[in-house]
């Protein structure tokens, strides 16, 4: 069976039309290179050429045989680039989670930009999950990877999956611009103890639920969670609407709503896990350039 050098010999000398200039093209002397024609027709079973001592002309087999190698060069070309591709992780599949709170952090878009810079042959399949979800579905293959806000609750599952910290985003209360305390520059949890909250469900987002109760704790108060939104960003219509403060990531002041001011907090432990989930030992390529892409840019715009 012919083989690419062959094809590439042949290729040569029906374009030269000369043994003589299609050796020194290949760089190659012309006995060598006229025994692989040789053989090449000798394994087709066809003549491929005319030769004379004046000129070179196909033949018709050979005129068919020249579009065919061409064709079969340009795919083995197209297979070869593919496949160096897949391994630099510049294509394939990446199946991606976050969730709503990260959509208003600069790391994902930034990191989404800068991926589909760097390797635009990958087929980015985007969900909007809650952390909790995430990690069920890295354990069930059914993501590659997740901008999480907490790590695993499980040492089981802990020790099956891989955390990448981006970010430790510090947190806010958002309250009614109307409120006595919505001028401050900075806030402890002690003194809103006495105040009304406005939470999301824990079964839907247990981390900052969570937190919220945590940071109540350390203040000495239980918090008095009078109404819930199943979205962050509808917390923030229920606190313009008077109804209560929220405990919500430093990002979203990026979301102007008339009636809602935000005022940092002071306490120690007041931040918000980022960072990126995926499993221990994922040996994909497409993942693996991900990664490096997002806590690169994680470090900043121009990183």
């Amino acid at each position: 069976m012919f083989d690419f050098r062959q094809l590439r010999y042949f290729i040569a000398v029906a374009e030269e039309l000369s043994f003589t200039r299609a050796a020194i093209r290949l760089h190659i002397s012309q006995p060598p290179l006229s025994q692989q024609i040789q053989a090449l027709e000798r394994d087709l079973g066809v003549p491929l050429l005319e030769r004379s001592k004046r000129k070179v002309t196909l033949t018709e087999p050979g005129q068919v045989f020249l579009e065919q190698a061409r064709h079969i060069l340009a795919q083995a070309e197209t297979a070869r680039t593919r496949t160096v591709a897949a391994a630099a992780g510049h294509s394939g599949q990446l199946r991606l989670a976050y969730t709503v709170s990260v959509s208003f952090h600069p790391a994902l878009p930034r990191a989404l930009l800068r991926h589909r810079q760097a390797a635009p042959g990958v087929n980015m399949q985007l969900r909007e999950m809650y952390t909790e979800a995430q990690f069920a579905a890295l354990l069930a293959n059914e993501i590659d990877v997740g901008f999480v806000r907490d790590e695993p609750r499980h040492v089981q599952d802990a020790r099956q999956l891989r955390l990448s910290v981006l970010d430790r985003e510090p947190l806010l209360l958002a309250l009614p611009s109307s409120h006595v305390l919505a001028g401050r520059e900075s806030l402890r949890m002690a003194e809103v103890a006495d105040e009304a909250f406005v939470s999301q469900p824990r079964e839907l987002a247990a981390t900052l639920h969570d937190r919220l109760r945590s940071l109540a704790g350390e203040a000495g108060f239980q918090p008095r969670i009078v109404q819930q939104a199943q979205q962050i960003n509808g917390l923030l219509a229920l606190v313009a609407a008077g109804l209560g403060l929220a405990l919500v990531p430093a990002t979203m002041r990026t979301v102007h709503l008339a009636g809602v001011s935000y005022v940092p907090l002071a306490d120690p432990d007041a931040h918000l896990l980022l960072a990126l989930a995926c499993r221990v030992g994922d040996p994909s390529p497409v993942l693996a350039q991900f990664l490096a892409t997002a806590e690169q840019s994680a470090s900043g715009p121009d990183a």
